[in-house]
């Protein structure tokens, strides 16, 4: 019986007499770790911990934890699976967890470093609530000022809780707003007539249905600009209008007719300046009264003197209407 309970021992629990697998992995810091912890993989018990010591020479990660594993869950176990040291629950013991759902390669040998990754710990998770604790405790003390901001008369809503006169004011603009929403639902003046006279709607109505006839007569080319948009006529007559324009331009731009050459020959355009240039001289020595046309512009007297002769012509030509025979003598002589 004591032999049978020694084998049933070693193939269920992994006693003394069974196989075992020494592991390694360096951790930064214990975490309340002690001998005799249990090793679990994905949380089932597989071994325990062997022993636990500081190397110094493996800074940043000290702590050497060295397990003891049965060797029938080798197949589960490979050379990139990794460690954590977890606590079971907030207050539980510290034990050393094997992860290997995403583990590849081979099985790990016997004294094998498997890698350590960060887990959170009790201390991690104390200086978390302690963070939360000051902040809950920095929101009390902002709540108890804004408490007593309030029952002050300091600030609108301590003014409006606290300050009659206040509280007087706001009741009389309450009052006063719904004086004119009573005005505005009885009527009266501009906003009621807004809002409640029927006459402004029906110019509404009518106007949105005078836009409706419009949009109506576009849509049927009826007037100018109907025709404007759905004449196709107009549309081809434009479109040659623009084809002419662009012609027009181009034989421009290519130097061709009197336009071109003015945009394009710098000869015409030196002549055209060179015209320019002389009837400004010519019409400058008239407006100085220079040549004929200058003194008849500018001189009074040859004014004068022209129209005093062209008075004399035209008295001469009556004269000769009225009385031929003064002027026109034939005169005879035999010889």
């Amino acid at each position: 019986m004591l032999i049978l309970t020694i084998f049933l021992m070693s193939g269920t629990s992994g006693g003394p007499f069974s196989r075992k697998l020494v592991l390694r992995s360096y951790f930064d810091n214990a975490s309340g770790l002690k001998n005799g912890a249990p090793v679990t993989l994905e949380g089932v018990t597989i071994g325990n911990v062997m022993r636990i010591r500081v190397i110094p020479d493996r800074n940043p990660t000290p702590v050497e934890v060295t397990m003891r594993v049965g060797r029938e869950y080798l197949r589960d176990l490979h050379t990139t699976s990794t460690t954590s040291i977890a606590q079971a629950g907030v207050l539980g013991d510290s034990y050393v967890d094997i992860d290997s759902s995403t583990a590849t390669g081979p099985p790990p040998g016997d004294n094998a470093e498997l890698r350590a990754t960060g887990s959170p710990n009790i201390q991690d998770v104390i200086r978390t609530s302690q963070v939360s604790i000051q902040e809950v405790t920095q929101l009390v003390r902002k709540l108890e000022v804004l408490s007593d901001t309030l029952n002050s008369k300091r600030g609108t809503v301590g003014a409006l809780i606290n300050d009659p006169a206040f509280y007087a004011k706001v009741s009389r603009i309450a009052d006063d707003l719904e004086k004119i929403a009573n005005a505005v639902s009885q009527g009266n003046g501009s906003l009621g007539k807004f809002v409640m006279d029927d006459t402004l709607y029906n110019r509404v109505n009518a106007t949105a249905d005078h836009l409706n006839n419009i949009s109506a007569s576009l849509d049927e080319g009826k007037g100018s600009a109907g025709k404007l948009l759905r004449d196709e006529s107009f549309y081809d007559n434009l479109n040659s209008s623009v084809k002419n324009v662009n012609q027009l331009m181009t034989e421009i731009n290519a130097g061709k007719g009197s336009l071109g050459k003015l945009a394009k020959d710098p000869d015409f355009a030196q002549k055209l300046d060179d015209s320019v240039s002389r009837l400004d001289n010519i019409l400058k020595g008239v407006d100085e009264g220079k040549g004929t046309i200058g003194q008849l512009v500018q001189n009074r007297s040859l004014y004068d003197n022209a129209d005093s002769t062209m008075n004399q012509a035209h008295q001469l030509i009556q004269g000769m209407r009225e009385n031929p025979k003064k002027y026109l003598v034939i005169r005879l002589k035999v010889f």
